[in-house]
């Protein structure tokens, strides 16, 4: 029978034994977890980069909103003097359709002494016309720099959003009054509100007035002063919104902007992941609340605190094959993301070499004509120099300048169709996004087919309007147009009657141009098929299928769209692009 002695022995032994299997493995699990976090933060930290960003893209959109139309004569006379009822009319109507367009919450125009005359809300209820701004920060910002902003929950309709305000002046420089857009967030915080984080935007006081969860939305980060809240009584910022205090307590600390806090929230006590980010130019922080995790990987680490308890070779060796696959994993990623990079800069260069060789192949198709074209007016010439030196030695001096007119004029157009080749034949820059006219694109065009248009004896109809401002690069979309224009000649080559339409017309927003022709159209089967690379319908050897694939990925490219469809007699080839707005004056 073992002895007393004997007995404690062992039960201390197991004693220690036990402990110190507990401790290893809170010990790792309690390290692997704040790993765990650490990484976690950085995600966080990356997406509320992102977030911000957004924020940051949502409100630039706009902030010159109010300057140009500060500069608008209309709105400057109407502030001149006293605006009478007819007159107030047509400025609410005239902001409420630029609000529509721009897409913006609300506009309104305000007189000197911050009396707003003029609203796109005017219809409504809570229309702000009549209404006195005066007392707000951002009114105040303007008479004294020229502009402002601010954000505040709306005196007359309860509806927070950001204000931003610039001065109208008269041709004098006086402070007339000033023009102010309203910007609500409910998209923001919808499209916030998808994912399972908490997102809060704080002022410089430390208001929470963003949030993309209900009950967080007008909590105080930190106990405000009397001289803040006598401020925010004045600015009516918040108006009769209970400010209510957010408790939290610091647990760790990550880095500057990375914590670990204990929150008192609406659904009660939790710890969260809190990210920082101050937003510099409107004075905001963001901020991201996450909670916290347990990982797979925390309990294993348990386990394996345990095992190096028992067992530290075996530990040892574990740690090390982990820390191995992590490595690997690692340089996997960054081989697959230097793989993925060297892929996309490949694609890129064959993407630009196909385009080129496109291009290329166009102008060899149509070299027979072009040297037709410019042969037949140097033989011409040479027969005119001729002349003009028999006029010359015959003193006829008057006679020789008459003659020097349609030398002149072949000289010009054989260098406005070289100087087309040269401009068609180079390489554009990658991405370039130019302002031009979509119907210079389109005389650009038929400049370069003439030769084969009068060859083939081609009618072609032309239902231009002009100008259509878009947004691209200009080759490109001739070389397009030149596909679509070749297309339709090929399609035609056997009909008795030959004649291509050529449209532009206005549609919401966009330019629409069209390329019809009388060929018979193209087989319902392959409609669906026509901007697929390496798909034709022509015999062997007269083409590979590219151009109109090509065609289509320069349109996407430009942010249009190229569309096709049979109509009677022919096919009707439709690219569409977004209207560029006309510059401001």
């Amino acid at each position: 029978m073992p002895s007393p002695l004997r007995i404690l022995r062992l039960a201390l032994i197991t004693l220690a034994i036990v402990a110190g299997t507990l401790f290893c493995a809170s010990w790792a699990m309690h390290h692997a977890t704040r790993q765990a976090m650490q990484a976690d933060a950085r995600r966080a930290s990356e997406q509320l980069a992102l977030y911000a960003n957004g924020l940051h893209t949502l409100i630039e959109r706009y902030r010159a909103l109010p300057a140009v139309l500060a500069l608008d004569p209309q709105l400057i006379d109407a502030l001149r003097g006293t605006v009478s009822a007819p007159l107030q009319e047509v400025l609410n109507h005239k902001l409420e359709r630029i609000n529509g367009a721009a897409n913006s919450s609300t506009l309104e125009l305000l007189d000197r002494t911050g009396l707003a005359v003029a609203a796109s809300n005017w219809r409504l209820p809570t229309s702000y016309v009549g209404s006195n701004y005066g007392f707000r920060p951002y009114f105040k910002q303007t008479q004294v720099q020229g502009s402002g902003s601010f954000y505040a929950v709306g005196v007359t309709s309860g509806v927070p959003g950001y204000f931003l305000s610039s001065a109208v002046h008269d041709e004098q420089g006086r402070f007339l009054g000033a023009m102010v857009v309203k910007l609500e967030f409910p998209e923001l915080e919808r499209e916030w509100r998808q994912g399972s984080d908490i997102l809060l935007v704080s002022d410089a006081r430390g208001i929470i007035f963003i949030a993309n969860q209900n009950g967080w939305r007008y909590r105080e980060l930190q106990p405000l002063g009397d001289e803040d809240r006598a401020e925010l009584a004045e600015t009516r910022q918040y108006d009769r919104q209970p400010l209510v205090p957010l408790q939290h307590r610091l647990l760790s600390r990550f880095d500057e902007r990375s914590t670990l806090r204990q929150v008192q929230g609406p659904d009660g006590n939790a710890d969260y992941l809190w990210e920082s980010l101050p937003l510099g130019t409107e004075g905001w922080t963001l901020h991201l609340l996450r909670k916290p995790q347990v990982s797979e990987d925390a309990r294993n680490a348990a386990l394996l605190g345990a095992a190096v308890w028992l067992s530290l070779a075996f530990a040892a060796l574990f740690v090390s094959q982990r820390l191995r696959i992590a490595r690997l994993r690692q340089r996997s990623r960054e081989e697959l993301t230097q793989l993925v990079e060297a892929r996309t800069r490949e694609l890129r260069t064959a993407q630009e070499g196909l385009v080129q060789s496109a291009k290329l192949a166009a102008l060899g198709q149509m070299s027979a004509a072009l040297a037709h074209e410019i042969n037949q007016p140097l033989t011409t010439q040479r027969m005119q120099l001729e002349t003009l030196r028999l006029l010359l030695d015959h003193g006829r001096l008057e006679q020789a300048r008459e003659a020097l007119v349609p030398l002149e004029q072949m000289l010009v157009r054989m260098a406005a169709l070289t100087g087309h080749l040269k401009t068609f034949a180079r390489n554009s820059p990658v991405g370039l996004r130019e302002r031009l006219d979509l119907a210079a694109v389109v005389d650009q065009a038929l400049e370069l087919m003439d030769a084969r248009l009068r060859s083939e004896q081609v009618e072609v109809a032309l239902h231009l309007a002009r100008p259509a401002w878009v947004r691209g690069d200009a080759i490109r979309l001739e070389q397009v147009l030149i596909n679509l224009l070749r297309n339709g000649l090929d399609a035609m080559v056997d009909k008795p009657q030959r004649r291509l339409e050529i449209r532009i017309e206005a549609a919401e927003g966009h330019w629409r141009l069209s390329v019809l022709d009388c060929g018979g159209g193209i087989a319902p089967a392959d409609l669906a098929k026509v901007f697929d690379p390496f798909f034709t319908t022509k015999p062997v050897g007269e083409g590979l299928g590219l151009g109109l694939a090509i065609s289509y990925g320069i349109v996407h490219e430009a942010g249009g769209r190229l569309q096709v469809e049979n109509l009677p007699g022919g096919a009707c080839f439709t690219l569409t692009l977004p209207r560029d707005l006309e510059p401001a004056c």
